[in-house]
């Protein structure tokens, strides 16, 4: 009976930990939206003038896993790649100086800003503002296979667009990168246990992020 009630209690702290997550999720994207609306404009038209293509790029992505299935969606970012980018049909890891990425790219990856349309996604319940990284399609089974609780990482978590493995470690250059972000993305999971312990972490993530679009990252995939 103990145990059941301690079962109980922990289920009941994750569904109101995920409630007030989705409230500031809904709260946070909206504002975000109207308030860096002269900045969209802004970006999108340098994007059409700097490259020929269109403004956005729309990724299929693993999103939360449950016992009943594994949600899939498509991820809206600012295009960053050239149109015809072998990236964007055949993704490959990228490395410094990518020939891939437009010079206006590399100030969006840079700064991150190239994130701005996920707000749109997580306003859709397909993304959270913090929480694992959503990993594309073509890259999920071959990951599973070669890391243990791979797919263990989202389940039951709303993929983010920052989390704690993206501001403690450098973009993925190469699978190796990835092992080692999996424990943060368990060590999130973990956190959601209590309100001290989610709360805490996610002020963490919050603040890192802030100084990580400060400063930049080096390079990405």
């Amino acid at each position: 009976m103990v145990k059941e009630s301690q079962m109980s209690r922990k289920k009941i702290i994750r569904m109101l930990i995920g409630y007030l997550k989705r409230s500031f999720d809904l709260y946070v994207s909206c504002f975000a939206l109207v308030l860096l609306l002269p900045i969209i404009l802004t970006i999108s038209l340098i994007i059409k003038i700097n490259s020929i293509g269109p403004v956005f790029y729309r990724e299929m992505r693993v999103g939360k896993l449950t016992k009943e299935k594994i949600t899939l969606f498509k991820i809206i970012k600012f295009r960053t790649m050239y149109q015809h980018s072998k990236a964007h049909h055949d993704p490959l890891w990228t490395t410094k100086n990518d020939p891939r990425i437009t010079s206006f790219g590399k100030f969006l990856r840079k700064t991150h800003l190239d994130e701005i349309p996920q707000f749109i996604n997580v306003i859709k319940g397909e993304m959270s503002i913090i929480g694992p990284r959503p990993e594309s399609l073509s890259f999920y089974k071959k990951l599973d296979k070669a890391i243990p609780f791979f797919s263990d990482r989202t389940y039951q978590v709303i993929p983010g667009i920052t989390g704690l493995a993206q501001v403690n470690q450098e973009y993925d250059t190469c699978i190796e990168d990835v092992i080692r972000k999996v424990g943060f993305d368990h060590s999130y999971a973990l956190s959601l246990s209590s309100f001290q312990s989610w709360i805490a972490m996610d002020i963490n993530i919050i603040k890192k992020t802030i100084l990580i679009m400060i400063n930049g990252h080096r390079h990405r995939r």
